[in-house]
């Protein structure tokens, strides 16, 4: 149980067009220059896209994996702790946050090779 920051940087690799933008003490995810996470390499926290309804079953769930963290129009952005969650619910997490982000085309072609 667990990921390192680097096995998560890796599954990024794993996304078409993902882009990383250094914002002094957090790296931005970004898809065509649209964010979709963001990741606190101190903390072992990365900040993840959802809709809000993900967002408040996650955190009722597993309150020691997820964490609120905001709120913007209808979606929910939660924190995972990587030290706390396994390599396959987060890269389905991260996918989904990618998916609510990417443009359409981008995700339908994603999708039609997996």
């Amino acid at each position: 149980m667990g990921v390192s920051v680097d096995e998560f940087l890796q599954m990024l690799d794993r996304l078409p067009e993902v882009k990383q933008a250094d914002g002094g003490g957090w790296t931005a995810l970004k898809v065509r220059g649209k964010g979709f996470g963001y990741l606190w390499e101190q903390t072992e926290t990365v900040g993840l896209k959802a809709t809000i309804e993900e967002q408040l079953a996650l955190v009722a769930e597993r309150p020691e994996v997820f964490e609120v963290q905001f709120t913007m129009g209808r979606f929910g952005w939660v924190v995972v702790h990587l030290d706390k969650i396994d390599a396959d619910e987060l890269f389905e997490l991260v996918t989904e946050a990618w998916c609510l982000t990417a443009p359409k085309h981008l995700v339908e072609a994603h999708e039609s090779s997996h």
